[in-house]
């Protein structure tokens, strides 16, 4: 039995990672668990599944719980956190923690050597190259969770970098892919988090809408799979049954398909390299609908190229991108901007800022608060 801790728990990647357990209860033992504010559903899950060590990093809900589970110690804070990660037993570490405040754990998961699951895009957004350099010196096994990426794991088999002509990523095009680009401006915050084809979070169903969670997927691919950014590409898929292709040198072109669901890419990630018999999702190639392949639009979705351009840039401004985002979904999902103006916020706060090359975890870490608050505060100049 593999002995797992799960990151975010009570995030949408970490309850799909809940149903896997359920279904595989010989497979997998949850050691660790945490999340950030839903206390209650973390008890839950813990009375459920018996789990041992569980963290709640938001410190300030300390004193509403008053029950815990006789089985459990609960611990409070994101530096708490740090030290569950490196004190536990346990095979692989499933980071799905939303936003850049999962680069913490994934830093310390490398340092410690055990195989980290990544579902937080942004660890490697920000910190790609850093921690591309510690996993050369450490017994970490990186394997993603993303549907797009686990798909290019797949699809890649045993077969280097070299035999890899290019490297295409699939997008749904969210809500808005066939919407006129004049009405744009009347979009609500309730379009938007209506995804056509994925149940997901606030924060990943708007950048889906924006087509920044492309451009994140695009570095990551970058730094996962050692491609040029020149090699990656992405294409409107609005059916989300082929999750990415793998283009060879030779001309072959492979594909990972499969109905729409995170369970198959989790439950991959948890017993890579191998596949194991589940019942979550059987794919009858006979009930699939017409597959239609686009070109993604920038004029439609700049936030893509913004975000492809600060990857090719790289230093620090792909921390600046991450951070202006986060700052401006929270500000629409607030509803003090418009749809629209998250696109512009994101692009004038890296067009200000100085790049520089190699930053530190340190300096990762502040500049990210830094523009974060920066951005939430002086938004009105920047719209």
């Amino acid at each position: 039995m593999k002995k797992i801790a799960i990151l975010g728990i009570t995030g949408s990647i970490g309850i799909s990672t809940i149903e896997v357990v359920r279904q595989h209860p010989n497979e997998f033992e949850i050691v660790l668990a945490s999340s950030n504010n839903n206390y209650s559903k973390l008890l839950e899950f813990a009375v459920e599944f018996n789990i041992p060590e569980l963290v709640i990093t938001n410190s300030a809900l300390k004193q509403k719980i008053i029950d815990i589970p006789n089985n459990s110690n609960l611990a409070f804070g994101e530096d708490e956190l740090q030290r569950k990660i490196e004190s536990v037993d346990c095979d692989i570490i499933l980071n799905a923690i939303s936003g850049s405040a999962g680069l913490r754990s994934s830093i310390t998961t490398i340092s410690k050597g055990t195989d980290l699951a990544l579902a937080n895009k942004e660890s490697l957004v920000m910190a790609g190259y850093k921690m591309m350099e510690m996993l050369e010196n450490s017994n970490t096994k990186l394997i993603p969770v993303d549907s797009e990426h686990s798909a290019i794991l797949q699809a890649i088999g045993n077969s280097t970098p070299d035999e890899i002509r290019s490297i295409i990523i699939t997008a749904s095009g969210g809500p808005f892919r066939d919407l006129p680009l004049n009405e744009f401006e009347n979009i609500t915050l309730e379009d938007t988090l209506k995804h056509p084809t994925w149940d997901m979070g606030a924060k990943i169903t708007i950048d889906s809408a924006t087509m920044m969670n492309k451009g994140l997927e695009v570095i990551e691919a970058h730094w996962l799979f050692h491609k040029s950014y020149d090699d990656i590409k992405a294409v409107i898929h609005p059916q989300s049954i082929i999750h990415s292709f793998v283009e060879f040198v030779d001309g072959s072109i492979v594909a990972q398909l499969s109905f729409p669901t995170m369970q198959i890419p989790i439950l991959y990630a948890l017993t890579h390299p191998n596949h194991i018999k589940s019942t979550i999702n059987r794919t009858n190639i006979l009930d699939l609908p017409n597959l239609n392949f686009n070109e993604l639009s920038i004029e439609r979705y700049p936030l893509f190229d913004i975000a492809l351009n600060a990857g090719i840039q790289g230093g620090i401004l792909p921390t600046v991108l991450n951070a202006s985002n986060e700052a401006a979904i929270d500000l629409f999902l607030d509803r003090k901007i418009c749809f629209t103006y998250i696109s512009r916020i994101v692009e004038k706060q890296i067009n200000k800022f100085h790049n520089f090359q190699d930053p530190s975890i340190e300096e990762i870490i502040n500049i990210n608060k830094n523009v974060y608050i920066q951005t939430k505060q002086n938004y009105k100049n920047l719209i």
